[in-house]
């Protein structure tokens, strides 16, 4: 009952008023005890299972670099095996947010996965940090407010390695890669440039996706062909086995092989040797980046791995950095997922491949595109740089994220 001066009334509102500052401290309390889940999308078995464990490897290397805490929560990775394949990319986030309640999700190598995986990460609204798969339309006409993309978009790559090739001479070409995604975008964005700076492609092949066992009849029909220019799209397995085959052919001799650098990564150039050499490349990344950034960042990889630091490894390394970094920013605070998705947008920094900003406009990564030539220096074998594109960014392509 109250009493005739209102003081109960008063005496009420001062409780209600306590009890809402208490809840309000006691949940800042509870969230500053948890830890900050992050998901670990990437393959275990599968086609990209090597891919998959070098960017395990580097994203470790990156969170112990720049911090597994932030404002004094502790970071947890939890990982989850895509297997290389779509369906089970979407299984395992949905049960990295449905049981696992992590607050971002980071990996992804094909760009099969990360289309099957988009629907859900936006409609969940869980930030993601893509550390491979270059599928044009993620950060393009199926842009997500809620994805971004550390790595590459697979035009971005390509775009300009048309007009380079076809300045330096080259006129006919002839396009080889796997029969899915990321093949047909890099070989069109690749075609596009170079018909437009006066180059002819004669002829096209697409194999099925995955492992081959004999690139023997391919190699036939492009030997038959003529070409002065073979561009290329392979990465691992695959990749090894068609510059080895193509060396054993006798067209190192014959014809100018290029492609996306992936063909004869660092990850894997020691399985190819001499086969490789002489072949031009396109690539965010290459070891022999001569910046203090990269030197430190090569001694220190070798040093923990015994091996050298590579374009997969990188992607993750920035991606480590660009997440621990937003969460500092943002005092460690998860319970608001557009808080911690702009300030993704707003990290800035230099590293091993350059400087690194992440494009408000697309999601994708704005960053120096290298080309590359693989030459033996000594014993060692591997790209040398022959030129830079700076600041490689994309246009739009249809992404508007005030239409979310």
């Amino acid at each position: 009952m109250h009493d005739k001066n209102g003081f109960g009334t008063v005496s009420s509102l001062i409780k209600a008023i306590i009890g809402t500052i208490l809840a309000l401290a006691l949940g800042g309390v509870a969230l500053a005890e948890s830890p900050i889940k992050i998901g670990v999308l990437l393959p275990d078995t599968g086609v990209f299972a090597g891919l998959g464990k070098d960017q395990k490897d580097a994203l470790k290397m990156g969170f112990d670099d720049f911090g597994l805490e932030a404002a004094g929560r502790k970071i947890e990775l939890i990982e989850a095996d895509t297997e290389s394949k779509p369906s089970a990319g979407l299984a395992q986030i949905k049960k990295l947010i449905l049981r696992d309640k992590v607050d971002i999700v980071v990996g992804i190598v094909s760009s099969g996965v990360v289309g099957a995986v988009r629907n859900y990460a936006h409609g969940s609204k869980t930030p993601l940090v893509v550390t491979t798969a270059g599928n044009d339309q993620i950060t393009g006409e199926e842009c997500s407010r809620w994805i971004v993309r550390a790595s590459f978009s697979n035009s971005q790559i390509n775009r300009d390695m048309g007009p380079w090739l076809a300045q330096k001479g080259y006129r006919k070409a002839f396009l080889i890669a796997f029969d899915y995604v990321a093949g047909h975008q890099m070989m069109d964005t690749f075609k596009e440039g170079f018909v437009s700076a006066g180059g002819d492609v004669i002829g096209e092949r697409y194999p099925p996706f995955g492992e081959i066992r004999d690139f023997g009849p391919y190699l036939t029909e492009i030997k038959a062909a003529s070409p002065d220019l073979v561009y290329a799209f392979f990465a691992g397995g695959p990749a090894i086995k068609f510059v080895n085959e193509w060396a054993a052919f006798g067209m190192k001799d014959e014809v100018q092989l290029a492609g996306p650098g992936w063909i004869h990564s660092a990850l894997y150039i020691d399985k190819q040797g001499e086969a490789a050499l002489g072949t031009y490349s396109a690539l965010n990344y290459f070891p022999s980046i001569d910046t203090p950034e990269n030197r430190d960042f090569q001694r220190r990889f070798r040093e923990r791995y015994d091996r050298a630091g590579t374009e997969f490894g990188v992607a993750a390394y920035d991606s480590a950095r660009l997440i621990v970094t937003a969460l500092k920013n943002i005092e460690g605070r998860t319970d608001n997922p557009e808080d911690l998705m702009q300030a993704l947008l707003e990290v800035e920094f230099v590293g091993p491949r350059g400087p690194f900003r992440i494009d408000p406009k697309t999601h994708n990564v704005i960053q120096n595109v290298y080309v590359g030539r693989i030459e033996k220096r000594g014993d060692e074998i591997g790209a040398v740089i022959k030129h830079t594109f700076p600041d490689v960014q994309d246009p739009p392509m249809g992404c508007d994220f005030d239409e979310e």
